[in-house]
């Protein structure tokens, strides 16, 4: 059966995830995410190339970088995932600049350890005290020179498309009006923005508008207020989009929350 458990504290999400058919579709996340397999081999594709994580193995995923995920096989996939929101790694390590980690799994055992031991106190909902010591002790593994280096930053035309795409999520997707804007025809722009980012206007404008949608049942607990707020045509249609990304459906994730 499939299983997903996410939990918060200290400002970070965790997951713990257990399945065998389910498949995520091809997203990003605004947030890091650092996970570890504990069971069977994880399969994605990042970046255009094929990914495995075998058993102690820890993902590292930039946030924006785009992403799918399956077991490898039919004896399943069990792992744990870590979200962090960018600016709050650099409050924690000190550091001017966002880095980027440029291996997308390594084999480090006091790092593996790092992340499974913040990923069980907050799953486990011990203090948040205790939550935000063991997030300090992952962040000093994180920041290690030999895993990250500065984050190479959009350029001034695709941050521009995506200051635009994400202005308006509480609309349709007005791809026509936006590639005018930035002097092209739609077919460039939706050519362009993919080959620098990895999926379309589209895919981008759907995984904020899920991401937001997240964020307000985080904050209001409110499900039906988050479909009109994100322009999804009701429920249904949010349920279907939110649980390809994060594998159930918003109110079993509101009620993790509670």
């Amino acid at each position: 059966m499939d299983k997903f458990i996410y939990k918060k504290a200290a400002g970070v999400t965790a997951l713990s995830a257990s399945f065998t058919d389910f498949k995520y579709k091809k997203h990003s996340h605004k947030e890091y995410a650092i996970g570890v397999t504990l069971r069977g081999i994880q399969h994605y594709n990042l970046d255009g190339s094929l990914q495995l994580s075998y058993p102690n193995g820890v993902m590292l995923f930039n946030p924006e970088q785009a992403h799918d995920g399956m077991a490898h096989d039919e004896t399943g996939l069990d792992y744990v995932m870590l979200y962090i929101d960018p600016q709050l790694l650099l409050e924690v390590s000190g550091k001017k600049d966002i880095v980027s980690f440029e291996a997308p799994v390594v084999y480090d055992y006091t790092l593996e350890q790092r992340v499974l031991s913040l990923t069980n106190a907050i799953l486990i909902e011990k203090d948040d005290a205790l939550c935000s010591e063991l997030f300090i002790s992952l962040t000093d593994s994180l920041i290690q020179t030999s895993l990250s280096t500065n984050l190479k930053k959009d350029n001034t035309f695709i941050r521009k498309a995506k200051d635009m795409l994400r202005s308006d999520l509480g609309n349709v997707l007005k791809l026509d009006e936006i590639s005018r804007e930035l002097h092209l025809s739609k077919f460039q722009f939706i050519r362009l923005f993919k080959s620098h980012t990895g999926i379309t206007p589209y895919q981008y404008f759907l995984n904020c508008k899920i991401e937001r949608a997240k964020q307000l049942i985080d904050t209001n607990r409110d499900i039906y207020q988050t479909v009109a707020e994100c322009d999804f045509v009701d429920l249904t249609h949010l349920n279907k989009h939110f649980k390809k990304v994060y594998g159930i459906t918003p109110y079993e994730y509101m009620l993790h929350l509670n």
